[in-house]
């Protein structure tokens, strides 16, 4: 099967979103632009790993110097659902963020999950296997404002999900939990 790219070069939009109840949500990220819509399943730890690097990484440019602002602007924000119908075409497993210094946007790179990735004793990858890499992926190319509300509104999703235990901090089930703090008792 040929490698597909879906490429991203001025996105109409860039959202993480989730749809299901909290404690059984599915994550995606989506993408907007030319006239196509891509939805990715992506796990939450992974949106909040986005997020935060990002955020990071923003932050390191603006001290360098580099034009981000401190605040998306209005027009960056996006608050609106995810498009309907929401048919992922990949399931990542890898992502990579890169700053392309020459058109001053940030590159968020989404990989296909393989095999590999889910081998835990699996070498490191070297720049020959990239080199051969058929794994389909979605690239998406973000200004300084849009890579920040994309990271605002990332962490926002995964934060609306289930309340911490206020001992423990694993979250709350609507029936309660196995405290572990509490020596195993239902909080």
């Amino acid at each position: 099967m040929a490698r597909r790219i879906y490429n991203f070069e001025e996105p109409d939009r860039f959202i993480a979103g989730a749809i299901g109840e909290p404690g059984s949500r599915t994550f995606y990220l989506q993408a907007r632009g030319g006239g196509r819509t891509v939805s990715v399943l992506i796990e939450k730890v992974q949106v909040a790993l986005l997020a935060e690097r990002l955020t990071q990484l923003l932050t390191q440019l603006r001290a360098a110097g580099a034009g981000v602002p401190d605040e998306p602007a209005p027009a960056d924000r996006d608050t609106s659902p995810l498009e309907e119908p929401v048919n992922p075409v990949l399931r990542v497993g890898t992502m990579a963020i890169v700053w392309d210094v020459e058109d001053e946007v940030m590159v968020v790179e989404a990989r296909e999950l393989t095999e590999a990735d889910e081998d835990e004793d699996e070498a490191v990858e070297t720049d020959e296997d990239q080199a051969d890499d058929e794994t389909d992926l979605m690239r998406v190319h973000l200004t300084p404002g849009k890579a920040l509300a994309f990271a605002e509104r990332a962490l926002e999703v995964v934060a609306s999900g289930r309340p911490p235990c206020p001992f423990c901090g694993q979250p709350l089930n609507p029936e309660g939990h196995i405290c572990v703090r509490r020596n195993g008792f239902m909080h």
